[in-house]
């Protein structure tokens, strides 16, 4: 299907604000990415960690719809299936038109190879990395999905040390900061994250713990003002496309005893 020219010029242009600058062989395989498959970082298609790029799940779900994806089917693999130790095996299915034969795609999740942020959701997790993979061979993505990789934690960890956000940077149920010392960059992106929060009328703690999973870190005090920044991007091109969708991927993040890992929101 035909790319939009200027989608490469942007993406690298946004890649280099957000994770500094950027080798050769990264620039490549954003161009590739960009112009084969029109994924965009402005979106939240992609994510670059530890000098990889990967491919969201929202960006293959959006690669699909632009490709009219017939279906995708998905099933329990009950035999790799135990509830009462949290392991979970799912296979999906991917129909690119109403003739495909189907791409398959199996993903497992289970308390060890997924983010503290989502273990109590191993069995959602699994899902994902199913449908993602299913997708992937279905649009011949050859890199892998940011929800396929084990922890966020790991990958992180071998990262170039970055700036962080100030340590109130996650204060946003009052629309102020905590910390009279932020950085002026820093606090410019606190109060867009606060700003877009009022706008679109989110429940701050359910979009906090919707960025701890996206920056892949134990809180959001520990992501990095890049991270960050793209997470705020990523909010606010959702927001302003479909609010609907964005407040069933938040609910996602309910837990039943509404707790949330972290400071309050609302903490002064």
């Amino acid at each position: 299907m035909p790319t939009n020219p200027n989608t490469t010029r942007k993406n690298v242009t946004l890649a280099q604000s957000f994770w500094g600058k950027l080798s050769e062989t990264t620039v490549e395989v954003l161009q590739e990415l960009s112009e084969k498959h029109g994924l965009r970082i402005s979106s939240g298609d992609l994510v670059l960690l530890n000098g990889k790029w990967y491919v969201t799940h929202s960006g293959l779900l959006s690669l699909a719809r632009r490709n009219r994806c017939r279906g995708i089917r998905v099933e329990p693999v009950w035999e790799f299936c135990n509830a009462s130790t949290a392991r979970w095996a799912f296979k999906a299915v991917v129909f690119r038109s109403g003739t495909c034969k189907g791409f398959a795609g199996f993903g497992d999740a289970n308390p060890s190879n997924v983010s503290p942020r989502v273990q109590g959701a191993e069995m959602r997790m699994a899902e994902t990395r199913a449908v993602n993979r299913a997708l992937r061979k279905a649009y011949g993505i050859g890199i892998c999905s940011a929800e396929e990789i084990g922890s966020f934690e790991r990958s992180a960890a071998h990262e170039s040390p970055v700036r962080k956000l100030p340590a109130g940077s996650s204060n946003c149920s009052n629309g102020h900061g905590s910390n009279g010392n932020a950085n002026g960059n820093g606090t410019r992106v606190r109060d867009r994250l606060c700003q877009l929060i009022r706008q679109h009328k989110l429940d701050a703690e359910l979009v906090k713990a919707y960025a701890v999973d996206f920056c892949g870190t134990k809180t959001l005090r520990e992501a990095s003002r890049e991270q960050v920044e793209s997470f705020v991007t990523h909010l606010a091109d959702w927001a302003g496309k479909d609010r609907n969708a964005l407040l069933c991927q938040l609910n996602s993040f309910q837990r039943p005893q509404d707790a949330v890992t972290g400071p309050q929101a609302g903490a002064a």
